[in-house]
């Protein structure tokens, strides 16, 4: 999938699923045999993000089973397996760093509750400020790690994110498109200002670990929000094309 645009249809999506799902059946898993050499501060950064990964979905499940689209309900389904993917490898090297894992986290619950108020747009524009902030978080630990094992894992999540994003982008994109022009670019803005926010947070919660990755707060916040220009085209749909690779977040 090189390019979103209108007419791309939920069939190649979840097609795009179910050949990952086989593919990481094939691969299987890290060697949870190696020990995890994680600092301090990255073990509580990565305990944090765990939280995030865990949720059981079933409230954007249930939402995308009444948008009356069997295809984007079975997608999402898939999507919500390799989040959850996602936390059982996250706990996994933390076992194998000899750390423990956290039940909640105040930031995750903030993000749920803000998620559940409304219904799927709401949904989807709240959880592509945290795929989006994903994306620079697991770049910088995949790129900045100098654990083996944490890099590996780190790099499988941030592969799954970056095809997420333009996921979700697509349906965002088809949700929004029978509002005004108007509306579409109120609720782009406001998606804007929410990760803008959401970003510094990360970025003052999360610094002590950014800082051993080697990554200064300003940086990761600067990135993630100049990132978001392409994603942000891409929901209200003033571009006809978005090159799926415009809604990767660089280093």
């Amino acid at each position: 999938m090189n390019v979103i645009k209108h007419g791309w249809g939920q069939d190649a999506w979840l097609a795009d699923f179910e050949a990952e799902r086989e593919r990481r059946a094939e691969r299987g898993d890290p060697d949870w045999n190696r020990a995890a050499t994680l600092p301090a501060e990255l073990v509580r950064s990565l305990q944090r993000f765990r939280v995030g990964e865990d949720g059981d979905g079933s409230a954007l499940i249930g939402k995308a089973d009444r948008a009356g689209d069997p295809v984007y309900a079975r997608a999402v389904r898939l999507f919500v397996a390799e989040e959850q993917n996602h936390a059982r490898m996250l706990a996994l090297l933390l076992e194998a760093g000899g750390a423990g894992t956290l039940d909640t986290h105040w930031s995750d619950t903030a993000f749920v509750r803000l998620r559940r108020l409304l219904g799927l747009r709401v949904e989807l524009l709240v959880l592509m400020v945290a795929e989006v902030v994903a994306l620079r978080y697991y770049r910088a630990v995949r790129d900045g790690a100098a654990d083996p094992l944490t890099a590996e894992v780190a790099g499988r999540i941030l592969a799954d994110e970056e095809r997420h994003v333009p996921f979700h982008c697509l349906r965002l994109r088809e949700a929004l498109a029978p509002l005004p022009g108007p509306a579409r670019r109120a609720a782009v803005l406001g998606w804007r200002a929410v990760l803008a926010a959401a970003t510094a947070v990360v970025a003052v919660d999360h610094g002590p670990a950014l800082r051993t990755l080697g990554v200064r707060r300003r940086t990761f916040v600067a990135v993630t929000l100049r990132a978001s220009a392409p994603m942000a085209s891409a929901i209200a749909g003033t571009a006809r094309e978005v090159s799926v690779a415009a809604l990767r977040v660089p280093t």
